[in-house]
């Protein structure tokens, strides 16, 4: 077993380590993903020295809340830190031929709330399908006019900041979890909610990474004076730095295909593997707190395990920062 770093959450008391599991996989969203597979995911984690967990209600509408749960609930739950998220409540669905056709196992439909209301009830819907009794870290998930539309985010933002909040703020202040934040794919949505809210944490997916880096002209200053926290999902754009074609969960335009050409033939130079240069560089950043990529299967979590160790020259990443392909103020790993 690997004994990885641990990093603060914030200014809060928890401290997760620097690879954690994302289980959006677990859910079988895109790929299916069996019980026995998600178990065994959440096992190799464990016996890896992995001690932070994120999971969601929409991943699987369920399913991979009842995965992480299950493989877990015998654990020290004092030794491993674990988020979910709220913002969806999951509803039955009555037809057995609609939710068969919905693709998923859980009959369950998502609908919006990030009202006090809505945030306190799916906190206490993740406890009953964890089968746990304690969430560390909430996460306010998918808010933003990337998910919703300008007009309709409007009106969710305004139930976050005048209602939701509230509960998010009660529930810490009473022990119920150790911090929260916003789980999102854009950092516009934080930016505005920094204006008029105290976050411990973002979960920011795809948006700095080794083929992005906007937030170090604005979100991560203003993180690193509030003491906020981030976690970086995604940190292999969807796939496209693993190899695939898939960028922000879509098929990559040419110009995203271009540049990840570009960093991989930098990185075939100096031969490293593209998805380790990928998975170690936004560690570099003190404000990132964990990396959480999220494996479809135990063989492909393990090749992340060896991708994360592989030695990578201090040329390299200056070779990319000479071409135009890091930003100018990209923290990077030590050598």
């Amino acid at each position: 077993m690997t004994e990885f770093e641990r990093r603060p959450i914030g200014r809060t008391a928890l401290q997760v380590t620097v690879l954690g599991l994302g289980c959006a996989t677990l859910g079988g969203r895109r790929i299916p993903v069996s019980q026995e597979t998600g178990a065994a995911i959440v096992g190799a984690a464990w016996e890896a020295g992995l001690r932070y967990v994120d999971a969601a209600p929409y991943y699987g509408f369920g399913q991979a809340e009842r995965a992480v749960g299950d493989a877990l609930r015998g654990r020290n739950r004092d030794d491993w830190v674990l988020s979910t998220k709220v913002g969806r409540l999951l509803r039955p669905i009555d037809d057995a031929k609609a939710a068969k056709a919905h693709g998923h196992i859980m009959p369950f439909e998502p609908v919006y709330d990030y009202t006090y209301d809505g945030i306190m009830r799916s906190f206490e819907d993740s406890l009953q399908r964890l089968g746990l009794g304690r969430i560390d870290i909430l996460y306010v998930h998918d808010i933003g006019a990337y998910q919703h539309g300008i007009v309709a985010n409007a009106g969710h933002l305004r139930d976050l900041r005048l209602s939701g909040y509230r509960a998010l703020e009660q529930l810490r202040r009473t022990g119920a979890i150790g911090a929260f934040g916003i789980g999102v794919n854009e950092r516009e949505v934080l930016l505005d909610a920094m204006e008029w809210g105290q976050w411990d944490a973002f979960l920011l997916a795809g948006r700095y990474t080794l083929l992005e880096q906007a937030p170090l002209d604005d979100l991560f200053p203003k993180c690193q004076a509030a003491g906020t926290s981030i976690i970086v999902g995604g940190p292999l754009n969807s796939g496209i730095l693993a190899g695939r074609d898939t960028w922000n969960y879509d098929t990559a335009p040419p110009e995203i295909v271009t540049r990840v050409r570009s960093i991989q033939k930098i990185c075939d130079a100096h031969r490293v593997p593209l998805p380790a240069a990928a998975l170690q560089f936004p560690l570099a950043h003190p404000v990132v707190a964990a990396i959480i990529p999220g494996p479809r299967n135990v063989e492909e979590f393990r090749a992340n395990l060896e991708l994360l160790r592989h030695p990578i020259p201090a040329a390299l990443w200056s070779d990319l920062r000479q071409a135009g392909l890091l930003h100018p103020a990209a923290p990077v790993p030590a050598g």
